[in-house]
């Protein structure tokens, strides 16, 4: 007996450790120098991401040769999708297999997970709600909109709205809704936690798109009461203690009213379609947060939240009114303090102005659906640090010999670096939008651009992909700089000139791009002239620059390809 308990000890012994050794240190999003950052085993790690589209991972069959596309694009990360529907058929039994089945097809092909919760909401709608919740309207009441034929929404998302065979959106105020979806979700983080210790799932989306679409705001009974009440001491406490700090955007709908601090919603922030988002904002919001909140209790992995972006000339409820847009950063930060990020669905054609917006207020930015457009990754990256940038849809059938797979291949060539870069302030972005006064950069001691010209002699022949020194155009010939269009059609490659710029030494920059030829001036004290002392093509090997040729005589003025991405690494010197 004495022998029989030593061995179980020994075997309960090995257990818990072969546990520890299988289980990995949480994700976590945390300040790092300069920049916040997503931490992976404990290193910053960059999302090179793609998100699948909403029914591919639905199937595991169908999803297989989807995730070897996605690894021969060397993305690190794929954004997939769990239904409520799938994983709840009947209320209190789970079915996992669809999550299991993407987890599975990550590890092997080596790369992370992030998943979204397509639980009470997606685009505003509850189509993902499983079957026992759509057929309850008492116990999971909907929301009530004012038909109004001004208020048409920007597509009318056919079999998910009322009356096309789908049940419209459920309210953020029904409480068996919310106790329902978190205890759905709480489910869902609790097997996550137990099916992947080692952490290949390294974030969570919770829900998608909330908000209130085809009205300003929920008009059902429940709603109407909360009209009436007092705003919530919770945003006003904020709101006063914040006021310097606060968003613009919500500052003006406050002070229009002379910046209350109690009262009810109509007097403190008035009664139009603002005033309605404000209020939208605020419980779906909270419905959101405490979804995240449940899931959180079983395991602490960062949690976002997407935004269907402010449409401009369109009002609340035209575009999900209460959705996580921009003027509505501090609302969320109140009213879900378990979200760790907001995030915008960034199909505007001012990409620079959303990722303004967005990086705001503390927020970083993670970008989980766009086009596949390069010169948006590489300002998002180099720019603002963004923790994710994700094509949506398209990225599934995209070639690895295309543009976003030279992307990837580069910056995942050059990661280790280039995080640590960003925590120094060492990194910055170039891109050249048609029609914009281009401000050079200010780095290292120089201003620095990115100019659509070759050196005074064109290379005689093409050079392969990915490599510097691709033909100047024929003469009189103006280069496009057009921005690829449009976000949701076919890829093309992207002609503007684009570039992430680091400042790896004095006086020695990095540059990976496309589509331009870097020009220096001084910007700091000493010698006011400058001249490339060096320029060489190259690559990333293992964490270490392997230079290529170095680009003189005939080629002196070349600079990044205008086919693939290329990178330069350029010297100056300094002279009076």
């Amino acid at each position: 007996m004495k022998y029989l308990k030593v061995l179980v000890g020994i075997l309960l012994l090995g257990g818990a450790l072969a546990c520890a050794q299988n289980s990995a240190p949480l994700p976590v999003i945390k300040q790092n120098g300069a920049v916040k950052q997503l931490f992976v085993d404990n290193k910053p790690f960059i999302m090179l991401s793609g998100e699948l589209h909403n029914s591919t991972a639905s199937s595991a069959e169908y999803m297989k040769p989807v995730f070897d596309n996605l690894a021969a694009l060397h993305l690190n990360t794929v954004i997939g999708t769990v239904s409520w529907e799938l994983i709840e058929p009947e209320e209190g039994h789970f079915d996992f297999s669809s999550v299991d089945a993407q987890i599975t097809e990550a590890r092997r092909t080596n790369m992370r997970l992030v998943l979204i919760w397509f639980g009470t909401y997606k685009t505003a709608h509850s189509s993902y709600v499983p079957a026992w919740v759509k057929a309850d309207r008492k116990r999971f009441p909907p929301m009530v909109f004012n038909p109004r034929p001004d208020r048409r929404t920007l597509f009318p998302l056919g079999a998910l709205s009322v009356g096309e065979g789908g049940i419209g959106a459920l309210s953020p105020f029904g409480q068996e809704t919310l106790k329902a979806d978190a205890a759905a979700f709480r489910a869902l983080m609790r097997h996550l936690r137990e099916f992947d210790p080692q952490h290949t799932v390294i974030m969570v989306q919770v829900e998608n798109e909330p908000g209130a679409f085809g009205d300003s705001r929920d008009r059902s009974p429940l709603a109407e009461a909360a009209w009436a009440g007092l705003v919530p001491s919770d945003l006003l406490g904020y709101m006063v203690q914040h006021k310097t700090a606060l968003m613009p955007e919500l500052l003006e709908i406050w002070g229009r009213n002379g910046y209350k601090s109690s009262g009810t919603w109509a007097e403190v922030f008035g009664t139009d379609e603002r005033a309605d988002e404000i209020f939208m904002g605020y419980y779906a919001g909270r419905f959101v947060g405490e979804v995240a909140k449940a899931g959180k209790a079983e395991l602490n992995l960062p949690m976002f939240v997407n935004a269907f972006l402010v449409i401009p000339g369109l009002l609340p409820g035209q575009y999900p009114s209460g959705g996580p847009v921009h003027r509505l950063i501090d609302v969320y930060h109140v009213a879900a303090p378990a979200i760790d990020v907001l995030s915008p669905n960034a199909y505007s054609p001012d990409f620079k102005g959303i990722c303004a917006l967005y990086a705001r207020g503390g927020n970083p930015l993670l970008i989980p659906e766009t086009g596949a457009v390069a010169g948006n990754l590489f300002w998002a990256v180099g720019h603002h640090a963004a923790l994710a940038w994700s094509p949506f849809g398209s990225v599934e059938s995209l070639k690895p010999e295309g543009q976003i797979g030279a992307a990837y291949r580069a910056l995942a060539s050059v990661m280790q670096q280039l995080t640590q870069w960003q925590a120094e302030g060492k990194v910055d972005a170039i891109l050249v939008v048609d029609g914009e006064d281009a401000k050079p950069i200010s780095l290292g001691g120089y201003k620095i651009s990115l100019v659509k010209e070759r050196g005074f002699m064109p290379a005689l022949e093409p050079q392969p992909a990915g490599q510097s020194g691709a033909p100047a155009p024929a003469a009189g010939a103006q280069p496009s700089t057009a921005t690829p269009a449009p976000l949701f059609g076919p890829p093309a490659n992207d002609k503007r000139p684009f570039a992430i710029v680091i400042n790896t030494a004095p006086d020695e920059f990095l540059f990976i791009g496309a589509n331009g030829v870097p020009k220096f001036t001084v910007n700091s004290s000493g010698p006011a002239n400058v001249a490339v002392a060096a320029k060489d093509d190259g690559r990333y090997e293992n964490g270490k620059w392997v230079p290529g040729r170095r680009l003189n005589g005939d080629e002196v003025g070349q600079g990044l390809p205008d086919a693939g991405i290329g990178m330069l690494m350029i010297k100056l010197v300094r002279f009076d």
